[in-house]
């Protein structure tokens, strides 16, 4: 498993979203709330560029006649037939159990003096170092 460093946190506010080509795939990276996920930028449906639709929430379960919106930022919708994913697991709204798109681990290492030695992994909440995917 390959480890690719994709951009400094400082550089990479919560709600901003980078597509780019890693080890040949494209792929997306999105900071929700200032967690990072990576998506293949590629729908299911009909290989659409994916991670560049809209991001939005949706509603949430409630009771009749009552409408609840929520988890902003969390649903992509694709740009070419507007299928729904879930960025934090990369599952379909409609479909969770069977449609899906490919989802990469990704990390906040600290970023240390001349870049030598292990890093030191620190949780999403660090306001310095790098964004790492790995692959």
């Amino acid at each position: 498993m390959g480890k690719h460093v994709i951009g400094a946190v400082a550089e990479f506010p919560a709600g901003t979203r980078r597509t780019m080509v890693v080890e040949g795939r494209p792929i997306g990276v999105f900071n929700v709330n200032n967690t990072y996920y990576a998506l293949k930028n590629s729908c299911p449906h009909q290989g659409a560029p994916l991670c560049v639709g809209t991001v939005t929430g949706m509603t949430l379960p409630s009771r009749p006649g009552e409408y609840v919106y929520g988890r902003e930022g969390e649903i992509l919708i694709c740009p070419w037939h507007g299928w729904e994913f879930d960025i934090t697991n990369g599952k379909s709204i409609f479909d969770p159990h069977k449609c899906l798109v490919k989802t990469y681990d990704v990390t906040v290492e600290a970023e240390e003096a001349g870049e030598t030695g292990e890093l030191e992994t620190y949780p999403v909440t660090v306001e310095s170092g790098k964004i790492v995917v790995h692959m």
